[in-house]
């Protein structure tokens, strides 16, 4: 008898062939890789076709697999991983999609297919720097418009860039570059004899 996962899985293989790079099933979830170039035809068949019927968007996010397990990672750098829900088949699905140019990483948008996608996408654009192609209003939403870089990039600064003060004579704010000088700080661990038995 097979499970749901793998009815999953074999209608997964049989909708989509050979637009399925590689795919898992492990820990109760199917998760499938696809091309950048293939991402939005993929999004099209995995919500129309009748015997997948992803027809709820439920996430999207980006990925940074700079220095990822160590430098074991051997592939692109940048990712855009979504979440879908078939409500009629009562499943779910990975869809992982990495970008081919990491110095201006690049996919098709999906708010054709989903258009809850639309907020997710502009997230991960702002917070990556993973451009949409084809989005309709592709700009910052956490960030301020004049903020500099992504500050999820693994290089991105702690301390970032720039850093912004009111300025009383010019009676307005002004943006400067980061002055905090940046510092680690190991914590001071104190232990006690005995410390919490007993009390």
């Amino acid at each position: 008898m097979t499970t749901p996962l793998e009815t999953l899985k074999g209608q997964l293989s049989a909708a989509l062939g050979d637009h399925i790079k590689k795919q898992t099933l492990a820990l109760g979830e199917v998760t499938i890789e696809v091309a950048a170039s293939d991402w939005l035809a993929v999004s099209r068949i995995l919500e129309s076709d009748a015997a997948l019927a992803f027809d709820t968007f439920i996430d999207l996010c980006g990925m940074d697999y700079r220095n990822y397990g160590d430098g074991a990672h051997d592939g692109p750098r940048f990712a855009v991983v979504m979440h879908l829900l078939s409500v009629k088949h009562n499943w779910r699905v990975r869809v992982r999609g990495y970008c081919s140019d990491d110095d201006f990483p690049v996919i098709d948008s999906v708010t054709e297919v989903w258009g809850a996608a639309n907020w997710y996408e502009r997230e991960a654009f702002d917070l990556f720097g993973i451009m949409f192609s084809g989005h309709p209003d592709l700009r910052r939403i956490l960030t301020d418009y004049g903020f500099v870089g992504h500050p999820f990039r693994k290089d991105f600064p702690i301390s970032g860039y720039v850093e912004m003060r009111y300025d009383p004579e010019q009676k307005r704010v002004v943006y400067q570059p980061v002055t905090i000088e940046p510092r680690e700080n190991v914590p001071r661990v104190i232990r006690e004899d005995g410390y919490g038995a007993g009390r």
